[in-house]
């Protein structure tokens, strides 16, 4: 008429050697061998399609990496073709002397900061790339 309480049935499952669920009249369901191949099918599949995205991604990293290298070298070269040409210009207008201003700002960080960020573009691109 009542159902003892959990202390009382681990008691008489233990004492029974039998599971507390068929003690309360439960069935369970054992997996069957066909479903765990499914899911280890599933797994398997999901497993290749993380290594292939994991691999997609490192391939896109290491060829960024290598497109800011080959770039900050792009832009050396053009500085050091051009040789400062705002240097020369006439600075008595105020919006040729505001530009000239904005050149060598520009010049003054990208010389200063693109070594730093050339090797740690090297040091990415050589990280990123494939193991043998």
């Amino acid at each position: 008429m009542s159902v003892p309480d959990s202390d009382m049935l681990i008691n008489i499952s233990e004492a029974l050697e039998t599971p507390v669920h068929i003690l309360l009249g439960e069935t369970v369901i054992e997996p069957e061998a066909d479903d765990i191949k499914a899911i280890s099918e599933k797994l398997t599949i999901i497993n290749c399609q993380l290594a292939q995205r994991k691999e997609t991604n490192r391939k896109i990293l290491h060829w960024l990496f290598i497109l800011l290298c080959a770039g900050i070298i792009l832009v050396f070269a053009l500085l050091i073709k051009m040789d400062s040409p705002y240097l020369l210009w006439n600075y008595n207008n105020p919006e040729t002397a505001i530009l000239g201003v904005a050149f060598h700002a520009f010049e003054w960080l990208f010389v200063r900061l693109a070594p730093l960020i050339l090797i740690g573009g090297i040091i990415g691109a050589l990280s990123t790339r494939k193991k043998a």
